[in-house]
């Protein structure tokens, strides 16, 4: 699981439930700009991960729970055996 892997199963969560990653921000009561790609990596270029408080807000405002997030999360080849 990598950086990129966590930020496109968001992205597509965010789909999945009808809303940009803007709209499940703010659903969630979280700034709009939580999840706003310019927000992914520092200015020094190191990754910035989402917080688990945040994926804990997003599940229960959209009323899922991990499993259904985890669905998103693309499975790598090792994954898959």
């Amino acid at each position: 699981m990598t950086h990129e892997d966590i930020w496109m199963a968001i992205e597509q969560f965010a789909t999945a439930h009808q809303m940009s990653c803007s709209g499940l921000a703010k659903c969630s009561g979280l700034d709009p700009t939580t999840f706003n790609r310019s927000k992914r990596y520092s200015k020094e270029g190191k990754p910035r991960w989402p917080s688990m408080h945040s994926l804990s807000k997003i599940l229960a405002s959209t009323g899922s729970n991990i499993g259904e997030f985890a669905r998103f999360i693309p499975q790598s080849d090792q994954q898959k055996d």
